[in-house]
């Protein structure tokens, strides 16, 4: 395909695969592939907006769906030290049959008239049988749902009528629970509920309730999941889990169960996944944590509060098996752990990413691509007309020279140009233009500017533009003064 060939970003195919998507950095894809394939870590170096996030993303999508599923399990022994447990797919799927309520069925004769009636097998008039999905009665031809039903409002004549009574017509239910007194004087709920064959399900509430109390357990780590996990490592309690506070401390009238306060971190739902951290190096000791999780492969959650109820609570050697995916940038580099990194090239690969590339064909083609994705990906804006593309090729053509002073490349700086693209198709939807033109580039160049370069159009020179803005009055002919 050539540019020439093509009218505007609706001619350009999308791939379908994320790692198609990212563009100019084929060393990196690369290793990407060898990760999937390995389980590798990874650590990308580069400046913002150059694809590390969808690198890591595209590692994500493609490794296996998991296979386990997490749980902490109430330990009757010890409350305060909720046991792990790691549940399989095979397990899961037996798990489901067993919780199954089995129950004894029924046919609409052999249950009580009104529940036969509720659940619409009964005639309320006549008191036929029949099929639920017929609404008109086959033996008397009246409705089947039609009776008397009460409107529990009390009516404004206070204890002369104490209730409302209407006729109408239900819907028939889907379940009908009653109440059962025994031999014992005991009562128990029984659960009335329809089934395919015209048939009807009696559960005994009270023992698939017992069944319920024996598997106390919580999951925090579901097996369908998204293997992808961006931790922004803004505390402990996100990287690493956490036990909530209960102010009644665990009472077992009052408070809730330990397993219950039990909060997963970032480092155990990416278990079986990919664990992304941008900007590594600002999060200075806990990167301490994550090679420990990288090295042991599971990772205790304690309470971080030592005020809390839940410092007491301890879960041990939860897993959290998962590809760690680093970022930063190159002046950040000497700022990550010499250990953390050693773990990283021992299991892994350095990546430094590239900030442009070629400027051939191949590589404008791809360069359009990115800038039918933005369109897609935007959703609000109109298609690039082929104008449009070449405009923007061109702008990448001199940022390529005027910020990394490489000559006959492109920039691959792609978020600031996916923000001129966005820009430029906000102006055509002012303009109720249907393509994104080659005039609607121009004009966001204009207007997107950092506020550096806007201070120093008005005011020439930061300097003159912070003492403007205290009301210091001070103005040396950079632009029309403070407005």
């Amino acid at each position: 395909m050539y540019l020439d060939d093509i009218e505007s970003t609706k001619d350009i195919e999308i791939p379908k695969d994320p790692i198609d998507r990212v563009i100019g950095q084929s060393r990196a894809v690369e290793k990407v592939k060898i990760a999937i394939r390995q389980r590798r870590h990874l650590l990308l170096v580069g400046p913002p907006g150059i694809g590390k996030s969808m690198l890591a993303q595209a590692l994500a999508l493609h490794l296996p769906k998991p296979k386990e599923e997490i749980r902490v399990v109430h330990n009757e022994k010890n409350p305060e030290r909720p046991i792990v447990e790691i549940v399989t797919k095979d397990v899961l799927e037996n798990e489901k049959r067993e919780e199954c309520p089995s129950g004894l069925i029924v046919t609409p004769r052999e249950v009580p008239f009104f529940v036969a009636e509720q659940l619409g097998f009964r005639c309320s008039a006549c008191g036929a049988i029949s099929s639920d999905k017929e609404a008109i009665c086959p033996n008397c031809g009246s409705n089947k749902y039609g009776h008397v039903r009460f409107n529990r409002e009390f009516s404004p004549f206070g204890d002369i009528i104490t209730e409302i009574f209407e006729i109408g017509s239900m819907r028939p239910e889907r379940e009908v629970q009653t109440t059962r007194i025994g031999s014992e004087g005991k009562e128990s709920i029984l659960i009335y509920k329809k089934i395919g064959g015209e048939k009807i399900r009696v559960i005994d509430r009270d023992s698939l309730a017992s069944n319920r109390i024996k598997k106390r357990k919580k999951v925090i780590v579901p097996i369908n999941r998204i293997p992808f996990v961006h931790a922004t490592g803004a505390s402990e309690t996100e990287l690493l889990g956490d036990v909530r506070h209960d102010p009644y401390g665990s009472h077992p009238e009052i408070g809730t169960p330990a397993y219950l306060r039990v909060i997963p971190g970032a480092i155990h739902s990416a278990h079986e996944g990919v664990l992304f951290i941008d900007e590594l190096p600002h999060m200075q000791y806990l990167q301490n944590f994550i090679l420990t999780a990288m090295q042991e492969k599971k990772f205790p959650i304690v309470g971080r509060n030592p005020h809390s109820a839940g410092a007491s609570v301890k879960v041990s050697d939860v897993p959290c098996d998962f590809i760690f995916v680093g970022a930063c940038n190159i002046n950040d580099i000497g700022k990550i752990l010499p250990p953390l990194r050693s773990r990283i090239l021992g299991f892994g690969y350095e990546i430094l990413l590239e900030t442009t590339m070629p400027d051939n064909e191949e590589n404008r083609i791809r360069l359009a691509q990115f800038v039918a994705q933005e369109v897609e990906i935007d959703g609000r804006i109109p298609p690039v007309s082929r104008e449009g593309i070449e405009e923007i090729i061109k702008v990448a053509r001199e940022r390529a020279l005027s910020i990394d002073n490489v000559r006959g490349h492109l920039t691959l700086r792609l978020r600031e140009l996916g923000g001129l693209i966005r820009l430029a198709g906000d102006l055509a939807i002012l303009d109720e233009s249907e393509f994104i033109e080659k005039s609607h580039i121009k004009r966001s160049l204009a207007e997107a500017k950092p506020i550096e370069y806007q201070i120093k159009e008005r005011y020439g020179s930061l300097w003159k533009g912070a003492s403007k803005d205290k009301g210091l009055g001070l103005d040396y002919g950079g632009g029309e003064g403070y407005r």
